[in-house]
């Protein structure tokens, strides 16, 4: 009986002891967040998943061309930790195989990464069997909100043409062209300007003239590309397929983006943009470090206006990915002090292995983890609101 009086009195004693609140500011754990008790329902340590309900209003895809996760950790040593890769508050992997082969290449990377379908090697806006498929960048266009890209390419390279054009092979430049100067985006700017003149082109049309009557100015430098007061804009920075590198090159990337972002923000429904910084990706073919950190400090320098933009906007997602991985880069050295790396590549092609992912911006957490390069646009339009299916 004693026994039993004691064990009683001991389970009151506790039950009266956590009765009681311990402070004004008692937390309590729960799984892997803190709830402050006098706020009734307010986590202390609330992740951004949480805390963020607003839908993205704009939203900008950006690709850098044969960047693996071995270049963005190059760019972010030579940059001695002031890279804007860090300023990114989610990252993730993509796996970047095509329909029909382990090592993809641009046209099938990045038609998976702007239409949501996997698709066969050299094949551009299409599915295995042809069929067109659509960009995110057509279908927001249709949908109201301003468009555009901007490249260090020329503008029928195989990103930048995967936005606009179908076809079977990326090297279709004449067909691919034509596509262009009827896809109706706000602004497009790059290379490869001589693939747009009837004397260079065996159905001898001129797309140029196609633009015009379309309503576009076209500008042929980036002076007069910064002068145009027009809101449809077409810019060429160079005549031929590959244009010049960095860091002897106009600030295509950069200027670009600026003007672009002046024209697709005067639309008040929102806009799509694409960015490529493609040379990246030449420099790691021609296994030149030299060549391919000028790019990436290029790159950099366009991450900063973009987010800069989008902290202050707060209603743009940024995502930053690459369609496939170029040299089987590796890093085997250097000096973290001066922003050094020992560069070395196994290849001068394209490598199999998973690319980086990095989000900002309204629906950034869902970005997180390992995902196949399909993945991306569905996230994209549950992140800004958009009722757009797409099946695979």
């Amino acid at each position: 009986m004693k026994v039993t009086k004691i064990i009683l009195a001991s389970v009151l004693a506790f039950t009266f002891s956590i009765s009681k609140p311990l402070c004004a500011q008692q937390t309590v754990a729960t799984t892997d967040r803190i709830l402050e008790s006098d706020v009734p329902g307010q986590w202390l340590n609330e992740p951004p998943a949480v805390q963020s309900i607003k839908k993205a209003k704009n939203v900008i895809i950006i690709i850098g061309d044969g960047m693996g996760t071995a270049q963005v950790y190059a760019s972010i040593v030579a940059q001695k930790d002031a890279s804007n890769f860090l300023r990114f508050p989610y990252s993730g992997f993509s796996r970047t195989y095509s329909h029909n082969k382990y090592t993809t290449d641009s046209g099938a990377g990045g038609t998976a990464i702007v239409t949501g379908h996997k698709t066969d090697n050299r094949h551009i806006g299409v599915l295995p069997d042809g069929t067109p498929v659509p960009s995110f960048l057509s279908l927001l266009h249709d949908r109201g909100l301003s468009t555009g890209f901007v490249v260090t390419s020329s503008v029928l390279d195989a990103t930048p043409a995967s936005t606009y054009a179908h076809a079977p092979d990326r090297k279709m430049f004449d067909t691919i062209s034509l596509h262009m100067s009827q896809c109706g985006f706000d602004v497009m700017i790059g290379g490869g300007l001589s693939n747009f003149r009837p004397e260079n082109r065996k159905d001898g049309l001129s797309p140029l003239d196609t633009l015009r009557k379309r309503g576009y100015e076209i500008t042929y430098s980036l002076e007069e590309m910064k002068q145009s007061k027009s809101n449809k804009l077409v810019t060429f920075f160079c005549e031929n397929y590959y244009g010049p590198v960095a860091p002897g090159r106009d600030p295509v990337l950069t200027e670009g983006t600026k003007k672009a972002l002046e024209i697709l923000t005067k639309n008040p429904k929102g806009f799509a943009m694409m960015i490529e910084g493609s040379q990246i990706d030449w420099g790691c073919h021609s296994n030149d470090a030299a060549y391919m950190e000028a790019e990436l400090a290029d790159f950099e320098k366009m991450l900063k206006i973009v987010l800069d933009f989008a902290e202050k906007d707060g209603n743009t997602l940024v995502v930053v990915t690459a369609d496939h991985e170029t040299g089987g880069l590796v890093l085997t050295g250097g000096d973290i002090a001066n922003g050094k790396n020992t560069c070395k590549y196994i290849t001068d092609g394209h490598s199999g292995v998973m690319v980086p992912v990095f989000a900002f911006g309204p629906g950034a957490e869902t970005f997180s983890g390992i995902q196949q390069n399909i993945d991306l646009l569905p996230k994209v339009f549950k992140a800004m609101g958009k009722d757009i299916k797409i099946e695979n």
